[in-house]
């Protein structure tokens, strides 16, 4: 008998010291500005994962190119991989493209940055400020010609806020790009987080299979007053909210991916949002602490 229960208690052991532990969730930043990369805050927090989101039409404006060329390179040589989303023209704002142009553009981007190869067809789109907010027929015609223009090129399907609907728009999606298990999912669940709620989060899980991405995420320190959906503010709710990141990350281990918007506050004149995680002056924010020290832990149990 004891013979026994000692070999009962081994193989026990065995399979708990076998079994593969969750893959750690990959952390990054969204950030517009390349100054972010010299920053030796940011360098600390060693994520070496960025998100940036450029007009589909970007390489036809001198500006916006040289803009995306130094946000790429200074981005490269600091050792850090983009994740490279499309967003609406800054020209033609409620132009939608067809599938052909978009893949068009798709090839000049991949050709010119052959080192990129995280992309998102296209940013927030069930958002009502995007064109895409009513087509996720078209949006899933996206993924599909891109997927096929590059298949070593990991491409997020469908990037989407947290609303009430999120779920029907992916079922949407699905009707036209397929029941492929393997899609990924960008989710922006800044309600969720702000409010300390799962409901949006768990909305995409349940209509979705494949990996989740939480490709914008974080605690809001100021935003415009009267938003249709209101969300509170402060430094101190930012850093309560970021710890809720986490909280929603650990709900599946299909979450693989979090990037949290953004590095600095915005700087022009009017600017409605601001949940970066540092100040105005540069100094860090109680969130820019929590996410530290989240990394820190996670760091040391592996």
């Amino acid at each position: 008998m004891r013979t026994h229960t000692a070999l009962l208690i081994a193989a026990a052991i065995f399979f708990v010291v076998a079994s593969p532990a969750r893959a750690a969730v990959l952390v990054g930043i969204g950030e517009q500005s390349p100054e972010m990369f010299s920053d030796t805050r940011y360098q600390a927090l060693d994520v070496h994962h960025a998100r940036f989101v450029a007009p589909w039409d970007t390489l036809h404006n001198r500006w916006e190119t040289t803009q995306l060329d130094s946000y790429l390179l200074d981005a490269r040589a600091a050792g850090t991989n983009v994740l490279l989303s499309f967003g609406r023209s800054n020209q033609h704002t409620r132009e939608l493209p067809s599938p052909k142009t978009l893949t068009r553009e798709f090839r000049r981007f991949r050709a010119r940055y052959p080192w990129v190869t995280d992309y998102v067809t296209w940013n927030e789109a069930n958002h009502c400020s995007q064109p895409t907010c009513r087509r996720p027929d078209r949006v899933a015609a996206y993924y599909v010609a891109l997927k096929n223009a590059c298949r070593r090129c990991r491409i997020v399907a469908a990037d989407l806020l947290d609303d009430s609907k999120i779920g029907e728009w992916a079922s949407d999606f699905l009707d036209v790009a397929g029941r492929d298990r393997t899609l990924i999912w960008g989710l922006h669940n800044y309600i969720d987080a702000n409010r300390f709620r799962t409901r949006g989060t768990r909305a995409l899980l349940k209509a979705t299979t494949g990996e989740v991405w939480f490709t914008e995420t974080g605690g809001i320190v100021k935003r415009k007053q009267d938003a249709a959906v209101p969300l509170p503010a402060s430094p101190e709710h930012a850093a309560k909210a970021a710890r809720w990141v986490f909280r929603l990350a650990a709900l599946s281990s299909r979450v693989k991916r979090i990037y949290f918007y953004h590095w600095t506050p915005p700087t022009t004149p009017g600017a409605t949002w601001d949940s970066a995680l540092l100040g105005p002056t540069g100094a860090p924010r109680p969130a820019y602490t929590v996410l530290r020290n989240w990394l820190i832990r996670e760091r040391g149990k592996r």
